[in-house]
């Protein structure tokens, strides 16, 4: 008796619980949950890597590189917060030591943020749920104070010299020397410029840089005339890229770092500061600061976002600011800044 009632009380929930996921359009197959297997690093890292812009993957490489070769045959949800926290701390450990570091924290951070990127991915194709997933525990190291400085004008003058004098290709090198000493572009948006970027009626530059940031640029006639030239004797493809070796090879970030060894040979001060092309970056930003404003600085170095502060919305500068900036800074008119001619301009550096 008393199991024929229970299995009529049975028979009842289940009705009902039937009744009731048809009303909410449920079907009682959409209850069995199948497990989705979780991949491995050397599976997952890949696929990742192919969905990143150049410029993001070559900040994430070598952090990609090492979860994929340590942790090769590892499964994403094998891995916990203490294991990311250990492999962050050997990152740091690890990482090139020179005037210019500050301690590995930058190698640690852009671990971080692969990791951080490598697991989104996991949970986007729902691999991890996001209470399983150790990346988003994990703290990215508190950045310590740059040691790069403006370059004063007797030494920034000395690099140019010897930049203009010794090598293999000094036309190369002082070229990309008042590229970046001109627009304060990062050494990315040098190597990615192309020569459909050139605007030579308005004497504009397209820059690509991180961050897939990207924005017009004013130079000044003189740097256009060389960009146009350089081009035209390298055979530089309209759609690749500008700046070229006389072989017609594009350049690379080698090109930089054999540049700045060649300088610090000559010059110990350069080597022994760690000085590279990003100095020439803070050079020139720091003398539109003190010359113009902090706003026409910052639209000059292209930043964007408030990591400023919310005052930085309403005082934005605009490219006809830039230009005129650049015009003192060069002693050259520039058709965006036609009231600064040569005989007003202020000395620049």
């Amino acid at each position: 008796m008393t199991t024929s009632i229970q299995r009529a009380a049975n028979a009842e929930t289940v009705a009902a619980a039937k009744l009731l996921l048809s009303q909410m359009g449920i079907a009682p197959a959409d209850l069995v949950t199948v497990a989705i297997p979780v991949p491995t690093f050397a599976e997952v890292v890949p696929q990742v890597r192919a969905t990143l812009a150049a410029g993001t993957r070559g900040t994430y490489g070598a952090a990609l590189n090492r979860l994929e070769t340590q942790w090769r045959d590892r499964r994403l949800d094998e891995v916990s917060k203490p294991d990311l926290d250990e492999m962050t701390q050997a990152v740091q450990a690890v990482s090139r030591v020179n005037r210019a570091s500050r301690g590995g924290t930058s190698a640690a951070e852009h671990f971080v943020s692969a990791v951080r990127c490598v697991y989104r991915y996991a949970e986007d194709h729902g691999w991890i749920r996001p209470s399983d997933n150790p990346a988003r525990r994990l703290s990215i190291p508190a950045r310590q104070r740059s040691h790069r400085y403006a370059i004063p004008t007797q030494q920034l003058t000395e690099i140019c010299q010897v930049t203009a004098t010794t090598g293999d290709d000094p036309e190369l090198d002082s070229l990309i020397l008042r590229l970046h000493i001109e627009t304060a572009c990062r050494r990315s948006g040098a190597l990615a410029l192309r020569p459909h970027d050139l605007d030579p009626d308005m004497c504009l530059i397209y820059l690509r840089e991180k961050d897939a940031t990207e924005r017009w640029q004013p130079v000044s006639p003189t740097l256009m005339r060389h960009l146009l030239a350089h081009a035209a004797e390298r055979h530089s493809p309209q759609s690749g890229r500008l700046l070229r070796y006389r072989n017609g090879k594009p350049i690379t970030s080698r090109r930089y770092d054999h540049l700045w060894q060649r300088i610090g040979e000559v010059l110990p001060w350069v080597a022994s500061r760690g000085i590279t092309a990003h100095w020439l970056r803070h050079t020139t930003l720091t003398w539109v600061e003190r010359t113009f404003s902090y706003a026409v600085a910052r639209e000059y170095a292209g930043h964007r976002g408030k990591t400023h502060g919310t005052t930085a919305t309403y005082v934005k500068a605009h490219l006809h600011e830039v230009a005129a900036a650049l015009a003192v800074l060069t002693r050259e008119p520039h058709p965006l800044a036609p009231a600064y001619q040569p005989a007003s301009a202020a000395s620049a550096h």
